[in-house]
């Protein structure tokens, strides 16, 4: 799953092998994957799709080139998004072509620093062309 859901190989590079896996108690199905205690990835009940933790996103950001859910922003609004703000598309400076709205999205700075994890509200396209409106809904930053 998560090699569809953010890009081939990418699951082995956040999920080794001795990740906790906790299941739902009701349904018995995924719902939590921790790698020494620490929470990597929420499995959203909705859509069956991976929720990233900062830790998880970290993971990712490490190879950049094999995630294809890492959105870069300018360095001017980092500490801003940093604290939880959400990324404005006057802000973006890529987004993977592959990115649709509601997918996940690990924003970064210029220098490949993870700031926040959230939802896509635009396409990639339109995250780089658009001037107004909110492109990535910040669900956590690193400063919160």
């Amino acid at each position: 799953m998560a090699d569809f859901q953010f890009g081939r190989g990418v699951g082995h590079l956040l999920f080794p092998r001795n990740v906790k896996i906790e299941y739902s108690r009701r349904t018995g199905r995924i719902r939590y994957v921790y790698l020494n205690g620490i929470r990597l990835a929420t499995m959203r009940p909705t859509d069956g799709l991976f929720s990233l933790s900062l830790v998880g996103a970290e993971r990712l950001a490490g190879r950049p080139s094999r995630a294809k859910c890492i959105a870069i922003v300018k360095s001017g609004v980092a500490e801003f998004v940093a604290a939880g703000g959400d990324v404005f598309a006057v802000h973006m400076l890529y987004a993977p072509e592959d990115i649709r709205a509601k997918d996940e999205v690990i924003v970064a700075d210029e220098n490949n620093r993870v700031l926040a994890v959230g939802r896509a509200v635009l396409s990639s396209e339109e995250m780089t062309s658009f001037k107004r409106g909110v492109a990535v809904k910040v669900r956590r930053g690193i400063h919160e």
